[in-house]
């Protein structure tokens, strides 16, 4: 706080002021707020548990853990592989052009139907050319659907779309052709076929749809058959492609699979772009990606060109710590094992019962709000109570991961050790996760599965619309945000502030698209939807005009709202409570 300044007249450096001037971000940051803080206390938690030795009788789920921590902790090893690691992936993959130079023969076997292939079967992304998932069929949250979506890309659309005239695509262009190089391309070729295969990225791009045309579930929801999918995008057999997918999880469909086509456009523009595209602009595309997510575990040399390129990026200056990325990089890959090691040491029952009455009230707060909305007419006020009603609340964890046998059994799947390779282990993991998600596609959802609900090792909270639920992590229940021992008026302005958000979130102008089943149902009167369009027209307004004197850069009120709901609902919400 900075008590020199009138609260009347400048509440926010009243409050924060003294914070701000006193908090010098690292040069292995880009930002310091009180999550950041708290995460920092988490990583040295964490710490303490995956670098300890393992015990004589310890759980197979927990000696991974420990020896993936080892695995990226052994830089001397890591040195020693070099870049062969990758040069030998890449070779399996039918080589990278770039590298190749003309002995890479346009008229090979390389097709970008085999490049995914052949990138599942490694333990890459499949989602270059376009996105493929299972996930939950939002009109029918009970059971799962395959999702197909626009491609993910290198960077933001946002910057992509400007091309080469935006200093950050500059930059990219930049970080792709030094990679290549330090591969062993030759400067010259590099130059002029990347540029190529940045154009091709930056095509992508311009036939995505931006962050702002994304809030609308119902615009993004189509469902069709494969056979009808098939008719409107005929550029490859989708049967053979989706069964490629789907391999290892024993799961194949037919030309009558219903799936989700997310952005119909997307996917009508894609099959032109493919047509009139070298091959040898998407391969080298597709392996600089790939390129470019694998250095990041392997040497020095182009671990500092990936700084450097984040440096442009974000302004971090220094790679942070190694024991910190390693502990990230345990946590990230293993939740359930690591989450399990820390809720048996760090979290305490009395946490867990403190936090759910804090819920509880702010949970009859919002209650009571609903109820003297003026705005609202009487049939949408009931669904609306319904919903709160039904919210089901997650915190700390799962008692499953107090279970041995039940952790075991998830990654029975799963082995290496600490003298294997460090990116073929990453990609192995990958490969695990990946055909673990595909394999729900035929299982029926569990709202309140232990596995969804299993990564207390993190400082965040979250609201799902499928399941209607929030979630408060252990990982967050500490520090500046909790403590049962101290005052409960600290914790409502803390934790409560999060509480609060969580439960806004369900009536943001994306929550409110679902039911309080999880179902995309339209449950609003039309008034009522107008007058909340109008309100919430007025909070995209006044954060679109703020402009952050520091950058001189406007905030996008459009993609920022539902944030912004939720913030002011959630300190309404914990002050009353």
């Amino acid at each position: 706080m900075d008590t020199s300044v009138e609260p009347c007249d400048d509440f926010y450096n009243y409050a924060c002021g003294k914070f701000v001037q006193e908090t010098n971000i690292p040069d292995e940051k880009v930002s310091v707020n009180t999550f950041s803080v708290i995460g920092d206390r988490l990583q040295e938690q964490l710490r303490s548990l995956v670098s300890e030795e393992i015990g004589e009788n310890e759980g197979t789920p927990f000696k991974l853990a420990k020896n993936l921590f080892k695995l990226c902790m052994n830089k001397t090893r890591i040195e020693e592989k070099g870049i062969q690691p990758l040069l030998d992936i890449l070779d399996r993959l039918g080589g990278w052009p770039v590298l190749k130079g003309d002995s890479w023969n346009q008229d090979s076997s390389w097709t970008w139907v085999k490049s995914v292939k052949d990138f599942r079967e490694q333990g890459y992304s499949t989602d270059y050319f376009f996105d493929f998932s299972v996930g939950t069929d939002l009109k029918n949250s009970t059971r799962r659907i395959i999702d197909t979506d626009q491609a993910a890309l290198g960077i933001s659309r946002e910057y992509l779309v400007k091309g080469f005239d935006s200093p950050i695509v500059s930059a990219y262009y930049s970080y792709m052709v030094d990679m290549a190089v330090l591969l062993g391309a030759d400067e010259e070729r590099a130059k002029r076929e990347l540029k190529d295969s940045l154009n091709f990225e930056i095509a992508l791009a311009n036939i995505s749809l931006p962050n702002e045309k994304r809030r609308n579930a119902t615009a993004l929801y189509n469902p069709m058959s494969v056979k009808d999918f098939q008719h409107k995008y005929p550029y490859t057999n989708w049967v053979e492609y989706f069964n490629v997918i789907l391999k290892d999880t024993g799961i194949a469909i037919d030309e009558n699979e219903v799936i989700i086509v997310s952005v119909p456009a997307f996917m009508e523009q894609l099959g032109p772009l493919l047509q009139n595209t070298p091959k040898r602009t998407m391969a080298n595309y597709v392996m600089w990606r790939i390129s470019g997510f694998s250095s990041f575990f392997l040497t020095e040399k182009l671990r500092k060109r990936q700084l450097q390129y984040s440096t442009a990026l974000s302004g971090k200056q220094e790679q942070e710590p190694r024991w910190k990325e390693c502990v990230d990089i345990t946590s990230g890959s293993l939740p359930i094992s690591v989450g399990s090691l820390y809720i048996r040491k760090y979290f305490r029952e009395e946490s867990k019962r403190a936090a759910l009455d804090m819920v509880n009230d702010i949970k009859a707060v919002f209650v009571g709000i609903l109820k003297k909305v003026d705005w609202m007419d009487e049939i949408t006020r009931k669904s609306a109570l319904e919903k709160v009603d039904s919210m089901v609340t997650h915190i700390g964890y799962p008692d499953e991961l107090m279970d041995n046998t039940k952790i075991a059994e998830y990654y029975k799947d799963l082995q290496f050790k600490p003298e294997d390779n460090y990116l073929n282990t990453i990609l192995y993991m990958n490969q695990f996760g990946t055909t673990k998600a595909f394999k729900k596609l035929r299982q029926p959802v569990n709202k309140t599965d232990w596995i969804t609900h299993s990564r207390p090792a993190v400082v965040n909270a979250f609201y799902s619309s499928i399941e209607n639920s929030i979630q408060f992590p252990a990982g967050i229940l500490q520090g500046q945000f909790f403590s049962y021992e101290r005052p409960k008026y600290m914790n409502y302005g803390a934790i409560g502030f999060v509480i609060g958000h969580e439960i806004t979130h369900g009536f943001d102008d994306q929550g409110r698209q679902f039911d309080k089943n999880g179902n995309l149902v339209d449950w609003w009167q039309e008034d009522t939807k107008t007058a909340y369009l109008e309100k919430a027209r007025c909070i995209i307004e006044q954060y679109g005009n703020f402009t952050e004197p520091n950058v001189k850069l406007n905030l996008n009120g459009i993609n920022t709202q539902g944030e912004n709901i939720a913030d002011n609902g959630g300190i309404k919400e914990a002050y009353y409570a």
